[in-house]
């Protein structure tokens, strides 16, 4: 049996039936680790000797039957903008080279509490500022489809290990689509919950107001294991929505038990596609996949139609702008003066700030600081950072007013499939651009799903992103499944002939 190649679900049942103990588990990953690492570059920490007590810890607790989650033992990375408790956090920066948690996020938290075994620490953007995962300080990680091409980002660690067999499933963040776009670049399953639905309380912030945990997996079943079990209110994040308040007032769509949604049914299901998302910039063969996804809906019963979402062509400008102020703030704190990394040579107080965090910081998180500095400075707030803001509302009445049509929306979630290592870093502006597809989601507080449904003739993977209403993860999980169980499970790059 290759371990390594089972689902979460399915490796979690299996150590229940003492087919597979955790120890084994965790072995399979770490020879996939030794193996493939120096190629993939998917992890910046590797907590070998903590995972392997852990793992003892853990298959006591289960033969007690103490631990009974569907996810007690399964081996999992962590995106390593989440702390945890004495491992190193680092952000993918140099600022963060030394910087050791004395607690863990809440995310983590819950999945410990679940059983699950923490590997390590995945790569990415750094301070999740990019598309690629090539701005981390620690070296860019490669898609395991095809080596000289990215695996996504910002979450690109996690997306590429998934993919590569080096954990069961991962956590990631995403603030403008960096769950999403590496999850359709890798081939695997990546969901942005509603805003709120997962605590933030640990997550090293980009942008406030737009960043969420999600989960990343191989398939949609444990997708919706992981977000039942990562997500609940959290009293020490003051953004965290109770949940089970809001199903009391409800058929029953806004609640948490996630899992109850993997049925197959479409029936009758109305499913937008704004046609603002097929116009010039997207590419014929990811068109051709994601088209040929709405037609299996049509086939599954559901009633698939064009609309115009309009304002499409406002939210990268309003997303950077708003994402960028908020960085530009949260960052403020990495100063050199109470953890992190400090310059070794400087003559006073202001010059020991300038010098760390010149050298700290890389090149693309200076330019949004400096970019959201700007924004909110004195003589620009009102024309820039409000404009932004209230675009940013503008979006939400649109996605409002398409929901009161549709249940779903579906559309591309990146204009191509993965580019070439280098191509994007050479165009900054050009890497933001491509984002246009998943940033609108994160403005409107919306979740989102990313579900595999085709190949290039080059060989990479392409996602169909799906879009609900606020709270209907359960619709978007029900209808990512009915599709998945249509279409077949997409395969791991090993099992795909050809793939590099």
């Amino acid at each position: 049996m290759d371990i390594w190649k089972l689902s979460a679900v399915e490796l979690g049942k299996k150590i229940k039936e003492k087919e597979v103990t955790v120890s084994e588990a965790l072995e399979a990953a770490l020879l996939q680790i030794e193996e493939k690492e120096a190629d993939y570059n998917c992890y910046i920490t590797v907590d070998r000797a903590a995972a392997r007590e852990r793992a003892q810890k853990v298959q006591k607790r289960i033969d007690s039957g103490e631990l009974t989650s569907a996810l007690a033992g399964v081996p999992v990375a962590v995106k390593d903008n989440m702390c945890t408790q004495g491992l190193l956090t680092t952000c993918g920066s140099k600022m963060l080279e030394n910087f050791v948690p004395t607690y863990s996020a809440e995310a983590v938290n819950r999945l410990e509490a679940a059983g699950a075994v923490i590997i390590g620490k995945t790569n990415m953007d750094e301070f999740a500022m990019g598309s690629t995962t090539e701005t981390s300080a620690y070296g860019a990680t490669k898609n395991p489809w095809k080596k000289e091409h990215v695996p996504g980002g910002s979450s690109g660690g996690s997306a590429a290990a998934v993919a590569a067999g080096e954990c069961f499933f991962a956590l990631g963040s995403d603030t403008g689509g960096s769950i999403r776009q590496p999850a359709s670049f890798c081939g695997i399953v990546g969901m942005k919950p509603t805003y709120g639905t997962v605590s933030r309380y640990g997550l090293i912030a980009y942008g406030s107001s737009l960043d969420q945990i999600g989960p990343m997996s191989r398939d949609v079943t444990d997708c919706a294991v992981i977000l039942e079990t990562i997500a609940g209110c959290d009293k020490k994040d003051s953004t965290s929505i109770d949940r089970k308040a809001l199903s009391m007032n409800d058929s029953g769509w806004t609640g948490m038990d996630f899992s109850a949604a993997l049925r197959e049914d479409v029936r009758g299901m109305r499913i937008g596609i704004p046609r603002d998302y097929f116009t010039d910039g997207l590419d014929d063969e990811v068109k051709a996949s994601v088209l040929g996804a709405a037609k299996t809906f049509e086939e599954c019963g559901a009633r698939v139609e064009e609309f115009d979402l309009s304002f499409v062509d406002y939210a990268v400008p309003a997303y950077y702008t708003i994402a960028a102020a908020e960085a530009s703030s949260n960052l403020e704190r990495f100063d050199g003066v109470k953890y992190g990394y400090r310059t070794a040579g400087y003559e006073d107080l202001h010059s020991m700030y300038r010098k760390t965090r010149s050298e700290g910081f890389g090149t693309e998180v200076k330019r949004r600081i400096m970019l959201g500095s700007f924004v909110l400075s004195s003589g620009y707030y009102d024309a820039y950072y409000l404009k932004a803001l209230r675009v940013k509302a503008l979006i939400k009445k649109a996605f409002d007013r398409a929901f009161e049509t549709y249940d779903l929306i579906l559309a591309p979630t990146a204009p191509t499939a993965a580019p070439r290592l280098g191509s994007s870093l050479s165009d900054p502006i050009q890497m933001y651009l491509s984002d246009v597809y998943t940033i609108s989601v994160n403005l409107a507080g919306l979740p989102g799903i990313t579900v595999p449904c085709g190949m290039t003739q080059a060989g990479l993977p392409v996602g169909v992103q799906l879009i609900g209403n606020c709270f209907m993860e359960k619709k978007l999980i029900q209808a990512a499944y009915t599709y998945e169980r249509a279409a077949g499970k997409f395969p791991v790059p090993s099992e795909r002939r050809g793939a590099k």
